[in-house]
């Protein structure tokens, strides 16, 4: 059933559906002359480039503008069709597709200009049009993001999590939700595939237009590096943003952690936040604390004596925590973490200050964040009647292994099992270091291969392979080494007793693997529970025999 505040499309029932993200029924035709000059282009006469900041016609008259896209496949009659320079291959290799579906003018860097000039079309010559995106797209639609309430959330681990968390308590209170990010996006009650955790900024513009046209009244999304580094949230002012923690990843598009830090600590100005809410229990956190320009309140988990907010009489459990927040002049919180483990007692916390921050009175919040029913491939439980735990995670940092595990050990009785593999064509720092974390914490350990990508798949296995071999012996659990993913879940299920713990870590929510460029269907849930299945069905086989 659709969310009450969903609008209903008439034409919901048609089954065609246009390439590229979501957008507003209710357009808003924009000048193209306002447009450029917002970008502060001149305006020559017709077929005419003159320099790197320029706008040119083939054509006379004027052109109005009802979306943008950079996306040659998703152009829409109306459209600027946004060409940018790329690894490979620039945008502008595909201007005459984008002529071809109705795009009414080109956006584009001086590379770019003698193609795109060259259809006949107005064309936006900008040094950087990627940096550009943001305000054009904002201004096409109307500045939908003025109609939300925005809540960005940004770390090395837990954004999905939190988000999820944010987006229960905002429905507690009796708000229609959005939500973005790595797993999904939801419209109301409506799930759309997600393509990466942030959109490009002209699909997040046009996905907040959809939004506010159907009724939702404020969006939890998730916040990327990436993101802040590429532009993909230029044009978003969030009403509160959230960090998490850091820990090194994205070592292949960072120069080094302190590269990482300052990608985070733009979300914390005002130019993209009114509001920060950020966690004093890690380092870089204590540190973004005196450097944010806008105000901050702060958490703990741990019980940092300088946090605004804190946990006390945590209480850990199997299948979630309860916990008491502890507010501004003694305010008492009575709150539960429906996922296991203390890092989700500080994700929980997170998202109570962050709604409070917002205006949710925190009871209210605590109440409907206690009712989110999981996060998809977060310590996302698999049951098929088996005498032991059996979790799968997205964990697929250094940090985040160590943390899942340890958080398991607390509520394991007997042994502990991983099934790990690190992605190829990615940060390769982190190979050794989650290899021996694994072989550290866990009683079994089965490396195998998570997306190779281009990469062969045995040297990615050896650079953990040779982590795990750092840890001595008698720290050491049990190392296997079996490429094939779904033959490893399967050893590792095979060597699981009762009372023990299973955890498949590394692609979470994912529903395929990346082998040499060609993506095959593979989801840890599903191979999991077929391996449980198999297992319990061997083991009755040997029984009757």
């Amino acid at each position: 059933m659709p969310h009450r505040d969903q609008y209903q499309n008439p034409q919901q029932d048609v089954p065609a559906k246009q390439p590229g993200a979501p957008r507003p029924d209710r357009t808003h035709p924009t000048p193209l002359g306002e447009l450029a000059a917002r970008l502060g282009v001149a305006d020559p006469a017709p077929g005419e480039a003159a320099g790197a900041e320029t706008i040119t016609s083939a054509e006379s008259g004027p052109v109005r503008v009802t979306g943008i896209t950079h996306d040659s496949r998703a152009v829409r009659p109306g459209d600027i069709y946004a060409a940018l320079p790329g690894a490979r291959l620039h945008g502008a290799d595909f201007v005459a597709q984008a002529v071809d579906l109705g795009a009414a003018a080109i956006l584009t860097d001086p590379s770019g200009a003698e193609r795109a000039t060259a259809t006949g079309l107005p064309v936006l010559v900008t040094e950087d049009p990627r940096a550009r995106m943001g305000e054009l797209a904002t201004e096409i639609y109307g500045h939908p993001g003025d109609d939300l309430l925005q809540i960005g959330i940004t770390g090395t681990s837990g954004k999905t999590t939190s988000a999820y968390l944010v987006e229960g308590g905002l429905r507690a209170a009796g708000r229609a939700t959005g939500l973005i990010g790595t797993v999904e996006m939801r419209i109301g009650d409506e799930a759309l595939k997600s393509e990466r955790t942030t959109p490009e900024a002209t699909d997040l513009q046009a996905l907040f237009a959809v939004m506010r046209e159907r009724g939702v009244e404020a969006v939890a999304m998730e916040v990327s590096s990436h993101a802040l580094v590429l532009g993909r949230v230029d044009g978003c002012v969030f009403d509160v943003a959230v960090f998490n923690n850091l820990s090194p990843e994205h070592m292949e598009f960072h120069s080094g952690m302190e590269d990482y830090f300052q990608a985070k600590a733009q979300l914390f100005t005002p130019e993209r936040s009114k509001l920060g809410v950020v966690n004093l229990d890690d380092a870089y956190g204590r540190r973004l604390v005196t450097e944010a320009t806008v105000p901050v309140v702060t958490f703990s988990a741990e019980g940092h004596p300088d946090a605004d907010w804190h946990a006390e009489d945590v209480e850990l459990g199997v299948f979630g925590s309860v916990f008491t927040a502890v507010g501004p002049e003694g305010v008492r919180i009575e709150a539960r973490s429906p996922l296991p483990g203390a890092f989700n007692v500080a994700n929980t916390l997170a998202a109570i200050v962050t709604l409070a921050a917002a205006g949710i009175a925190p009871q209210t919040a605590a109440d409907g964040i206690a009712t989110v029913p999981g996060v998809p491939g977060r310590l996302e439980r698999i049951d098929e009647g088996q005498p032991y735990l059996a979790v799968v995670d997205y964990a697929h940092k250094t940090d985040a292994v160590d943390s899942v595990l340890r958080s398991l050990r607390k509520v394991t009785k007997g042994r502990l099992h991983i099934v790990l593999g690190c992605g190829g064509d990615r940060d390769t720092t982190k190979r050794g270091p989650m290899g021996a974390a694994a072989a550290r914490l866990a009683d079994t350990v089965v490396l195998t291969s998570d997306n190779p990508r281009s990469e062969d798949p045995l040297a990615i296995l050896a650079a953990m392979l040779a982590g795990a071999a750092e840890v001595p012996v008698h720290e050491r659990g049990d190392v296997l080494v079996e490429a094939d993913r779904a033959a490893a879940i399967a050893t590792a299920v095979a060597r699981t007793e009762p009372g023990d713990t299973v955890l498949i870590a590394g692609k979470g929510h994912e529903q395929g693997q990346d082998v040499a460029g060609v993506v095959r269907p593979f989801d840890d849930r599903q191979v999991l529970r077929a391996a449980i299945r198999d297992s319990r069905a061997t083991l009755h086989h040997t029984s009757q025999g």
